[in-house]
């Protein structure tokens, strides 16, 4: 008898650089394993739901639907056979027109995955489709009343308001009593302008072949848009919202939440970048136990110092003062965003800032001429990043803020859903309408800046 002969493991590697192993038996059992295991949870939940509900009276408003779940459990099946037969036909035709082998399992398990990845979009749209919808819905309802006697098996169900009920009456009691000075006017025509001027560009450098020319024209819009906003936000003032209700000074409490945002981002800028650099590129006493405390602090929620921050800013007399809260949201951002900006700066080649210092230049002008207009991206993130933090604060701004006309927005949509016998639920999605078309801007018009090699051509010749 003979003994087995030894792997040679001088022996050269096959093409690919890799020896090719078949899957085990055990990896080759586990998605079905795994299939069977969510399959079968599923079962029991629709049995659990169904036996809760048996013994439970209907309410009048809810069309309900017997054995509701086991239709749509045989709706997955059916779509399930459907995606297997079309898998089959798919691995026949590509292997025919390949020549190659096709895993049948692959093709099956790429499109389970599709249904269940559509599945999941539309249960996250169905929300945001919702609320849109109940914006028009006059009947400050945002919940769907089901028309039983409906052959539509949307407003049978529920499921969307009657979309002939449908008006503008909720956006316009936002605006009641607002007036307008001309200049105001005037800089909201441009912004309109440079708005459509900075969308047209975006639309062509798509569809067809970007330029120089579209560049710049994406640049100056941007520029154009982002002064006459600015200059809207800060002249603006209370005396300009005449209305009695609260939702009259909706446009008012947006106007309070993009001025503090806006000044908290670019504290957080200035604040960030000065103390991330100095931790990345310095070495000074104490340097690692302020970044330990800077870790620290982060692991307690915001909440927790309100009643410090509360008695701080009352002593020093910036209490319901949007600088009060600018300082507030701005000490809470040093922390996260100086981590951030340190890694960065460490990603970036040092000898870029050595060969500008062997030219003269001071380790300020390094920081300033250098590593800041390589850092684009980076501050625009660490921007957004905060505006949209402090955009959607509410617990900080409702405890230091009073008074309408210092309300953001988070504080005003609070308070059309307080109200016990009173809420506006139609009034509140028109106004989280509006509210978020600022932070969809934001990301679309910097969306270029997240994209790119920041140091792509950094290099002293």
């Amino acid at each position: 008898m003979t003994a087995a002969p030894t792997p040679n493991r001088n022996a050269p590697l096959p093409p690919g650089g890799y020896v090719h192993r078949e899957p085990t038996l055990l990896r080759r059992l586990l998605p079905w394993v795994v299939g069977a295991v969510v399959l079968g949870l599923l079962i029991w939940l629709g049995v659990t739901l169904n036996n809760s509900l048996n013994g439970k009276a209907k309410s009048f408003s809810i069309y309900f639907v017997e054995r509701g779940w086991v239709r749509f459990l045989l709706f997955l099946l059916a779509a399930s056979g459907v995606l297997a037969l079309t898998s089959l036909l798919g691995q026949q035709i590509g292997m025919a027109r390949t020549g190659r082998r096709i895993s049948y399992a692959a093709v099956l398990g790429d499109q389970l995955t599709h249904l269940f990845l559509i599945l999941v979009v539309l249960g996250a749209i169905y929300p945001l489709l919702y609320v849109l919808i109940a914006a028009f819905d006059p009947r400050n309802s945002l919940f769907a009343f089901p028309d039983f006697g409906s052959t539509n098996p949307f407003y049978k169900t529920g499921l969307l308001p009657d979309v002939s009920q449908l008006s503008l009456e909720n956006f316009g009691k936002l605006f009641e009593g607002v007036t307008i000075p001309a200049w105001q006017l005037l800089l909201a025509l441009i912004s309109g302008a440079a708005l459509a001027a900075l969308l047209l560009s975006l639309l062509i450098s798509r569809v067809g072949r970007d330029s120089e020319a579209q560049a710049n024209i994406r640049a100056w819009s941007l520029r154009t848009l982002v002064a006459a906003l600015a200059v809207l936000v800060i002249f603006m003032t209370p005396a300009q919202f005449t209305g009695g209700s609260n939702e009259s000074k909706f446009l008012l409490s947006v106007r309070n939440t993009l001025l503090v945002s806006g000044l908290t981002g670019i504290l957080a800028i200035l604040l960030s970048t000065t103390a991330g650099y100095a931790m990345a590129r310095l070495r000074f006493p104490g340097r690692f136990q302020m970044l330990l405390f800077f870790i620290f602090i982060q692991m307690f929620p915001v909440f927790l110092a309100l009643v410090a921050v509360f008695k701080l800013l009352t002593d020093l007399g910036l209490s319901n003062t949007f600088t009060g809260l600018i300082l507030a949201y701005s000490g809470g951002a040093i922390a996260f965003n100086t981590w951030i900006f340190k890694g960065y700066v460490e990603s970036l080649p040092e000898s870029l800032e050595e060969a500008a210092m062997v030219d003269g230049a001071t380790r300020w002008q390094t920081f300033t001429r250098v590593v800041l207009p390589l850092s684009r991206g980076m501050l625009v993130f660490i921007f957004l990043n905060q505006f949209i933090g402090t955009y959607a604060e509410f617990i900080l701004a409702s405890i230091l803020m009073t008074g309408v006309e210092h309300w953001t927005v988070g504080v005003m949509l609070r308070s059309f859903t307080s109200g016990q016998f009173s809420t506006k639920w139609g009034v509140f999605a028109a106004a989280a309408t509006l509210g978020a078309l600022p932070i969809v801007g934001l990301f679309y018009g910097f969306q270029n800046f997240f994209v790119g090699g920041a140091v792509a051509g950094g290099v002293k010749e």
